[in-house]
């Protein structure tokens, strides 16, 4: 219970100064955590569920008794996220599950424990242990070695899941119908190849002829609408003409008469 004291009154502490750093940036490097205070009756997987909700479980060791097979009221925990491992201290630490007060905390440098070898000799494992990483799930088996690098594994509670399921599903029916049509033209004889060829190249042709017409049914349009602005031009000068003649003769001042003295 000191231990749990003490932890809680760091926490109180640093929020009271608003210190930036924190005690936690020391165990950065680790994502183990030492739980102990567990009720004897509790297996992995209540560990499991009771931790779970901070963060992704990897791993799990609960010391047993060997001659009853009884958990010993402790373990160690190790998450896919150190930052987990902050969550979990600072929420479960101090906790009560079946009358029991959880004590939480980090650990530095965990060791993993150690197994028999072929030779009956205890050794220390070569590979890191993840008794509790969640199984994923493939939606098929790649029909080939060169097929496995290209499936990816979709883990069952990723609610992207069918989304993906689909998108895979997808792919796989596209490459399959462009690998069919590849395949059409495999047993054809040489003859048939030729033919299919100048069927292929006499389509080609068309397609060129009719945009070669269409072109130039396009070229033909614009020069007769160049005629027509042409030639509408032409008309519109005479008549520019005439307008500014009669304003000149409407400008005109009458002519001057000379009048005769008056005797």
């Amino acid at each position: 219970m000191n231990v749990v004291r003490e932890i809680s009154k760091i926490n109180e502490r640093e929020l009271e100064l608003g210190i930036t750093g924190s005690w936690h940036d020391e165990y950065k490097d680790s994502a183990y955590i030492f739980v102990g205070g567990l009720h004897f009756d509790l297996t992995e997987g209540d560990v499991i569920t009771i931790f779970s909700q901070y963060g992704e479980v990897m791993d799990v060791n609960l010391p047993r008794d060997k001659s009853t097979g009884k958990t010993k009221g402790f373990g160690f925990l190790m998450y896919e996220d150190q930052r987990s491992t902050v969550l979990a201290v600072d929420n479960l630490n101090g906790a009560n599950v079946l009358d029991k007060t959880l004590r939480v905390d980090h650990v530095k440098n965990y060791k993993q424990p150690k197994i028999k070898g072929e030779d009956g000799e205890w050794m220390e494992p070569e590979e890191q242990s993840l008794n509790a990483r969640p199984d994923v799930n493939n939606d098929e088996a790649p029909a080939s070695d060169s097929d496995a690098s290209s499936v990816f594994s979709i883990d069952p509670e990723d609610p992207m899941r069918d989304y993906l399921l689909a998108q895979r599903k997808e792919k796989k029916a596209l490459k399959k119908s462009k690998k069919s049509k590849k395949d059409r033209h495999k047993d054809e004889t040489p003859e048939e190849r030729r033919a299919r060829k100048e069927r292929k190249r006499e389509k080609k042709l068309r397609k060129e002829k009719m945009k070669s017409d269409g072109v130039k049914g396009v070229e033909d349009l614009l020069k007769s609408l160049e005629t027509r602005v042409r030639h509408g031009d032409e008309r519109e000068i005479p008549d520019r003409d005439r307008e500014q003649s009669r304003d000149r003769r409407r400008s005109r001042s009458p002519p001057y008469r000379r009048r005769d003295d008056c005797s």
